[in-house]
């Protein structure tokens, strides 16, 4: 089974070796046909302690690493405003 990846905002990076992921989505209100959108907050698993509040970060879905954490970042998207990124020259 394919694991799911989801794109996001680091909205907390306070715990060692873990970043609080914010996932917006956008759907249609099931009566008024507005789009609304909908957010929720995934654990993550940042080994390195990487990655920095405000930056635009990957996910994977992975095994449970504890009673919160079942998610992995991947890889930076965007950066937060700031910060350079690394890139391949």
């Amino acid at each position: 089974m394919p694991k799911r990846i989801l794109i996001g905002t680091v909205v907390s990076d306070k715990t060692d070796k873990t970043v609080v992921v914010k996932v917006e989505r956008k759907v249609k209100h099931p009566l008024y046909g507005k789009i609304i959108r909908r957010s929720k907050k995934y654990h993550a698993h940042d080994e390195d302690n990487a990655f920095k509040a405000g930056e635009t970060v990957r996910i994977e879905e992975t095994r449970p690493m504890s009673k919160l954490k079942t998610w992995k970042v991947i890889e930076r998207v965007v950066a937060s405003k700031g910060t350079a990124v690394e890139a391949d020259v």
